[in-house]
């Protein structure tokens, strides 16, 4: 019978994401709903990989499985690498996803292309209930676009361009998104400490 994993997230989207970014290893992926976990973990890191420490710490404290938990935002190098870990509140709690990137492009207005430079960061961090066992990072490189473009995704997807698909997040196809988008890339590099835990 497969191990279970427990991916530190409600968001059963994550849960499928990730089930397809390690579907060659022999483990069943739960979500904390799926658990019986209602609380949220407070955020209050000051890195990407505090904060990933922290929720994979506790998840795996509170329900006894090995647990993955991701932190990740969008670093701008123009703003000095905001908003990084505070990306998913920038601008304000009461901002929806596209008054959010809307309010990064009015933050970058009038800096040139060459200038624009960003990247998707998110650190994974994989513990047992007595501690964490590692981290892993995972970085995709781009430019804030001049203006939004494509439809798919979410976030600030419209707005952040991959410079080596020459398009934004939000029109590429959801397969290949999950391959290359930062949290897979993250994933990934964890993956052979997870197969070590896992004893597969």
């Amino acid at each position: 019978m497969a191990q279970r994993l427990l991916v530190a997230t409600h968001n059963q989207g994550k849960v499928m994401e990730l089930a397809e970014l390690l579907a060659d290893l022999d483990v069943t992926l739960v979500g904390l709903d799926d658990v019986g976990i209602t609380r949220e973990v407070a955020e209050t890191g000051m890195t990407f990989r505090e904060n990933a420490v922290l929720k994979a710490e506790t998840y795996a404290r509170e329900s006894g499985l090995l647990t993955l938990a991701d932190d990740s935002g969008l670093e701008v190098d123009a703003l000095a690498g905001r908003p990084g870990v505070h990306t998913a509140r920038y601008g304000g709690e009461a901002l929806n996803a596209r008054q959010r990137y809307e309010y990064l492009l009015s933050n970058l207005n009038g800096v040139p292309w060459e200038e624009r430079s960003a990247r998707f960061h998110c650190v994974v961090a994989l513990a047992r209930p007595e501690g964490v066992v590692a981290t892993a990072d995972g970085l995709l490189e781009g430019h804030i676009a001049l203006a939004p473009s494509g439809d798919g995704g979410f976030g600030y997807d419209p707005v952040f361009h991959i410079d080596e698909q020459a398009c934004t997040m939000a029109q590429l196809p959801a397969h290949l998104k999950n391959r290359i988008s930062h949290r897979g890339r993250a994933v990934t590099a964890i993956k052979p400490r997870l197969r070590d835990e896992l004893n597969l």
